[in-house]
């Protein structure tokens, strides 16, 4: 009878312990392999900057157009929070938008402020108690920092149009292949 060698699977395991880290995050999500970096932008105001009044209380108070490239293989749709953690008393929410397209790679600017748009995308209410985007509207004084959070989703999510923000990332937990983001600031 033969002597089964033990060392000689290292190789082996190594490769698959490997291939399980990779294929996944430290929150036990699906990550994409790919080494092209998945970013969001906007063309209305550079990131880390003021964002114009036009996208605000002050101004016209519509959407910012954003775009997006590289999105992670296998991404069936994206989903968008906007909010604001300087608020006074906590993160105040700005956008949920969900169930974005798979094949969409932008926002235009002015989306409507419905629970339901024509392409199937969907929007819940912000902390304005609305549908769709109402823009930085911080207190007189410093400036607040206002983060668009794209997400790139492996598959539609089941949730009826009018989701909140908290049901939106509990939705999205394990389904996430990858995350990017665009600041700007403002202040009153």
């Amino acid at each position: 009878m033969r002597k089964f060698d033990w060392l000689s699977l290292f190789p082996v395991l190594f490769l698959l312990a490997s291939a399980a880290f990779m294929a996944s995050d430290a929150h036990g999500q699906a990550k994409g392999l790919s080494t092209m970096a998945f970013t969001l932008q906007s063309p209305d105001f550079p990131n880390g900057s003021e964002i114009p009044k036009q996208f605000t209380c002050s101004g016209e108070d519509r959407s910012p157009a954003l775009a997006w490239k590289d999105a992670p293989a296998g991404t069936k749709s994206f989903a968008l929070i906007a909010d604001d953690p300087d608020a006074p008393g906590g993160t105040w929410v700005h956008w949920v938008i969900y169930n974005i397209p798979a094949a969409a790679n932008s926002l235009p600017g002015g989306i409507q402020k419905k629970d339901k748009l024509a392409d199937g995308t969907l929007q819940g209410p912000n902390d304005f108690e609305k549908p769709g985007y109402n823009g930085p509207c911080p207190p007189p004084g410093k400036p607040h920092r206002y983060f668009f959070k794209l997400y790139a989703l492996d598959g539609a999510l089941s949730l009826g149009p009018g989701a909140s923000k908290a049901q939106l990332e509990k939705a999205i937990e394990g389904h996430t292949l990858g995350r990017t983001e665009w600041m700007g600031t403002f202040r009153r």
